[in-house]
């Protein structure tokens, strides 16, 4: 009985003897980690490729798509008491996130 190496082995041949392999997108180009993959606490990686890959986001990202609506509304602001309200919370996410980004730096978990 072949080993599982073995099997795997014998798969990519037949995959590359019918040409199926050299239809695969991304055929014989190198991998582009230029996602942040690097720069990702190894012991993270794998957790945030499969929220990535399952349509989600880490909470920081979200964070910072947060920051960019309130900036947004802070420019469109009509008075003054919604921008100090806006102003506010937009401080309050930035340490917030920042926060989390420095224990993540310093720990490599959360």
């Amino acid at each position: 009985m072949p080993t599982l190496d073995e099997q795997i082995a014998q798969h990519l041949q037949d995959s590359q003897r019918s040409g199926e392999l050299q239809a695969a997108k991304g055929y014989g180009q190198p991998f582009d980690f230029g996602d942040g993959y690097e720069e990702t606490p190894p012991e993270l990686r794998l957790a945030f490729k499969l929220l990535r890959n399952s349509g989600f986001v880490p909470p920081e990202v979200e964070t910072m798509r947060r920051l960019a609506q309130l900036r947004e509304q802070l420019a469109a602001a009509a008075d003054a008491t919604q921008a100090e309200a806006l102003r506010k919370r937009l401080s309050e996410l930035q340490q917030h996130l920042a926060l989390r980004l420095e224990r993540l730096r310093m720990t490599g978990s959360l």
